[in-house]
């Protein structure tokens, strides 16, 4: 197994041992979470009794799989478990590169509380240093919106899958928006959130509480300075 893949492992596993009975556990997207999905699931068949809530169709497929019972409906999450493209200090984070941006925050925001998997890899000293913005569009007039992330200052470019757009689970594109670090990230949130067309965007903003960073040798825990979210 290669050095990265150990990290996230150690990192997936660690967050396992969070889920207790009777909670309904968000669960998210990513290779990190892939091992969470994994012991997850073990532990569910020597007898955990959860209910999970998967934020894409890849994570449903796997969770189906792992034999970890999905919810029906539900309105709060008691647990989310999710990865991220970019962890900051604070612990606001770019997700969504895995193009499961829009579910995982509609999750994150029914959540008591949100912790985040990666490895070393993930720690930015800010956001925007090393990933790309994922920004979620409606197709229709796509070109006019991209134009007003354009003048952002972003550099919007929509991910393609061969010679067509890339399509998200909601049938939605993706424009990948460099931006190099960001200095005021909730104004940033704030203009993304006001331009028609966009569904939603990575920047996930005063959500998590917790970082799980896995190594190979390990594992350290990392919490949002000043405790718990200043907000629901």
């Amino acid at each position: 197994m290669a050095n990265s893949d150990e990290a996230k492992r150690q990192a997936g596993e660690r967050a396992a041992e969070l889920v207790a009975d009777d909670m309904v556990v968000g669960l998210g997207t990513g290779s990190t979470v892939y091992f969470f999905l994994l012991k997850l699931g073990e532990r569910c068949r020597q007898g955990l009794k959860i209910v999970g809530v998967p934020t894409s169709l890849a994570t449903e497929a796997l969770a189906r799989e792992q034999g970890i019972p999905l919810a029906d409906a539900w309105t709060a999450v008691d647990l989310v478990i999710d990865g991220a493209d970019e962890i900051d200090p604070h612990l606001d984070l770019i997700k969504g590169m895995g193009g499961a941006l829009v579910r995982e925050k509609i999750v994150a925001q029914a959540a008591s509380r949100v912790v985040v998997v990666g490895d070393e890899g993930k720690l930015v000293g800010a956001l925007g240093s090393r990933s790309p913005l994922p920004v979620e569009v409606i197709p229709f007039g796509w070109e006019a919106t991209a134009r007003r992330v354009l003048q952002l200052g972003m550099a919007p470019v929509i991910r393609r899958r061969a010679s067509e757009p890339y399509r998200t689970d909601n049938g939605n594109y993706l424009l990948e928006c460099h931006t190099g670090p960001i200095d005021h990230a909730a104004t940033l949130a704030a203009a993304l959130d006001g331009i028609a067309g966009v569904v939603g965007h990575g920047l996930f903003l005063d959500l998590a509480t917790t970082a799980i960073i896995g190594s190979e040798t390990g594992t350290r825990l990392l919490h949002r300075p000043g405790g718990l979210r200043r907000s629901a």
